[in-house]
């Protein structure tokens, strides 16, 4: 799918981090049971992942609170009223019925003739979001839309760690599925998309391209019905990390191609780079593979983990404030690069 906008700005956008912090060494030590069992030494995190600590939200936390959280700041000062679209784009969702976007709806008091719904598509949800609600306003439908992502790793990180410790029949090799898992992290962001004609910001959203490579679905699965360790249900996911990053890769070389040729770039018009954050190996291999210059990243997998969907967006939005040591700037050409199983690529195009 190519989809080209000539109206669309980024408005604004908010994000919040969870505050309490937890290491991957911190992980480790209440990880001692499996590693004695294995035979595997501490440290084996931080250096498959490059993630030092993650985040997490207290017990209790539903992704709409989350969501919420990152939308009103998000929609600081502007008319909701007017906001004919909200969209929630996250993994993790307080329920399966209804839409986790309703209870996010009524949070914020947005109007009935808002519509909603829930959007999923792995980490890649928020990007997928960001083009269904700009392609309603370039159509014409609606003047301003909300997208936002309330993802909470925690109770994932915890079933895993109660399965690595509990599962007789978890071993060296199979263990490997599950260390992706200890990767993640929470966090929650909010992108407030609106027509040009009432855009204050003047951030143009130009368009992108989306491919797929669904051959590969079976690189990454998760659920609750698979975390049944010791009578208790939790999630749980099994990753192939490796083939999943090979895989990825290949499929964003493709979808970067594509994408530079729609919106008439090469690699030296782009003055910025915002990615799902994986990890630190899967971004050195994005960056040589694309032929993009590291230095125009901004990483945040080292301090935050793996946030889901709300990686790109809670990057995007960290380097939008102007506190930030290395702020966006007016008139910058910016590549929003995103990859989720299934596989799933999008690349989006913004002149900032």
């Amino acid at each position: 799918m190519e989809a080209p906008f000539k109206s669309v700005c980024i408005e604004s956008l908010g994000h919040v981090l969870p505050e309490r912090v937890v290491t991957s060494a911190e992980l480790e030590r209440r990880l001692k049971p499996c590693y004695d069992r294995l035979g595997f030494s501490e440290g084996r995190i931080e250096l498959m992942s490059g993630i030092r600590e993650r985040r997490f939200f207290g017990p209790g936390t539903r992704p709409s609170d989350i969501a919420a959280q990152a939308a009103e700041a998000a929609l600081a000062g502007f008319d909701r009223s007017r906001i004919g679209c909200l969209i929630h784009s996250s993994v993790c969702r307080d329920f399966m019925e209804p839409a986790t976007a309703s209870v996010v709806h009524a949070r914020l008091g947005l109007p009935r003739r808002c519509t909603l719904f829930d959007l999923s598509d792995a980490c890649l949800g928020f990007a997928n979001a960001m083009v269904v609600a700009a392609t309603m306003i370039e159509l014409g439908n609606i003047e301003a839309a909300l997208v936002v992502a309330g993802e909470d790793g925690g109770p994932l990180v915890e079933a895993t760690i109660k399965r690595l410790n509990e599962d007789p029949g978890i071993n060296r090799k199979n263990s490997k599925l599950s260390f992706a898992s200890l990767t993640i992290g929470s966090a929650g962001a909010a992108m407030l998309l609106t027509h040009e004609r009432i855009s204050k910001s003047g951030h143009r959203l130009l368009g992108g391209v989306m491919r797929t490579a669904t051959e590969h679905n079976d690189l990454c699965h998760g659920g609750m019905e698979q975390g049944r360790v010791g009578g208790d249900l939790g999630p749980l996911m099994e990753t192939d990390s490796e083939a999943l990053m090979q895989e990825g890769v290949k499929l964003a070389a493709a979808t970067w191609r594509d994408t530079r040729e729609l919106l008439g770039w090469n690699n030296a018009s782009v003055q910025r780079v915002f990615t799902h954050q994986v990890g630190v190996a899967h971004r050195k291999l994005v960056f040589s593979t694309l032929e993009l210059d590291p230095a125009l990243d901004f990483p945040t997998v080292e301090f935050l983990g793996n946030t889901g969907s709300a990686a790109l967006p809670v990057g995007l939005s960290l380097a939008a404030g102007a506190s930030h040591d290395s702020p966006l700037r007016k008139g910058d050409y910016v590549a929003l690069l995103g990859i989720g199983s299934g596989l799933v690529c999008a690349n989006l195009g913004v002149k900032w």
